[in-house]
């Protein structure tokens, strides 16, 4: 399963939230926050995290024949991520020749993987990865991933995957396999419905004996529209201005100020400060357009540039995360209410020059 949507809706949470059922049920848990393309980090933590999954399945003392080859085979995996030695698991296991040792990052996390399974199914335990920022995997990466998951699968084995990314992920995992869509489960996660969002607001203030006035919530509701990590934020701006139960509209409107700028310098603030000035205004001239997704050519026009001058600028911000592409030639901001941080933020659309390029001249003999 990889879970997907917008930041601040709870998909860490949610994922945390199967790591804590999986270790309720005696499982080993691998946690991982993928880091933007960087293989030989990916293969680091994931050796790391195996060997410690191994140790905790199986103590050294008690290994049978199955432990000491999945130990064997961790070895060979650890040792293809720095033929260098600049990096080791720091144990005297001989790596198992012919498994995990090919080079090639989906055969041999496969190898790993399958060994793991087996001794979790002869301890009658089980292995839960779970993997975070999902979309900052490379396509190889995650190729491997889903390779080895499937693997597992078809051999029946107790290993399963559970993900968090951005909307874009379900695309990305397709691209990579074209099984990924049988595979996984892709469940998409959005605002709160209005009675769940009420609840969220409601309910820890009712537990200290305070109540909302009836405007006082259709006001907050409209304000976080939904969005927990929203919902979270207005409600304790409100709780630290309100003096009395019941708290009004005009608690949550006094509220509203402190609660954007707790966003604007936090939540908002750290995705802006990574862009360029021009992926800046890309931003900016998306904002100017409204919160919908916006047509490449819409924002070329807003800016005064052909689109494919700024092909670039729009596949940088959906790689960093700040962009995704809910549909073929349009993106859309991965963060709610990003459209409107940007107008304060940044309150005139300003289009840095086109950078000519330089011509080399050419010297007399």
């Amino acid at each position: 399963m990889i879970i997907t949507g917008l930041r601040g809706v709870g998909k860490t949470v949610l994922l945390n939230e199967f790591g804590d059922i999986a270790r309720g049920e005696h499982w080993e848990v691998l946690e991982i926050e993928a880091s933007k393309h960087d293989d030989t980090r990916f293969r680091q933590s994931m050796a790391s995290l195996l060997k410690a999954a191994l140790l905790r399945l199986s103590p050294r003392v008690k290994w049978t024949d199955r432990a000491r080859r999945a130990a064997a085979v961790i070895s060979s995996f650890a040792l293809s991520v720095n033929q260098q030695g600049a990096w080791s698991l720091s144990w005297d296991i001989e790596p198992e020749e012919g498994l995990a040792d090919h080079g090639d990052l989906a055969m041999d996390l496969t190898d790993v993987l399958v060994a793991i399974g087996d001794i979790a199914q002869e301890r009658e335990r089980g292995v839960a990865i779970l993997i975070d920022e999902v979309q900052f995997l490379s396509p190889k990466q995650l190729e491997a991933l889903i390779q080895a998951v499937h693997k597992t699968v078809q051999r029946k084995l107790p290993i399963t995957f559970a993900g968090a990314g951005l909307p874009q992920i379900a695309e990305l995992a397709g691209d990579a396999k074209s099984y990924a869509e049988r595979l996984f489960q892709f469940p998409k996660i959005d605002s709160l419905e209005d009675e769940d969002a009420r609840q969220a607001l409601i309910e820890p203030a009712r537990a200290e004996g305070v109540d909302f006035e009836s405007d006082a919530v259709a006001l907050a509701l409209e304000i976080s529209q939904g969005y927990p990590y929203f919902i979270q934020e207005l409600g304790f701006q409100v709780w630290e201005i309100a003096e009395q139960s019941p708290i009004t509209r005009l608690d949550v409107e006094t509220a509203r100020e402190g609660y954007e700028a707790k966003l604007d310098s936090s939540f908002f603030r750290v995705r802006l400060d990574r862009a360029t000035p021009l992926q800046t205004a890309y931003m900016r001239a998306m904002a100017e357009l409204g919160p919908e997704p916006q047509k490449a050519s819409e924002v070329a026009r807003v800016m005064g540039r052909e689109s494919t001058q700024l092909g670039p600028t729009r596949a940088e911000l959906i790689d960093m995360g700040l962009l995704y592409t809910p549909e073929h030639g349009y993106a859309a901001f991965t963060v709610p209410d990003f459209d409107k941080f940007m107008k304060r933020a940044v309150p005139t659309l300003v289009v840095p020059e086109l950078q000519k390029r330089s011509r080399k001249v050419k010297r007399a003999g």
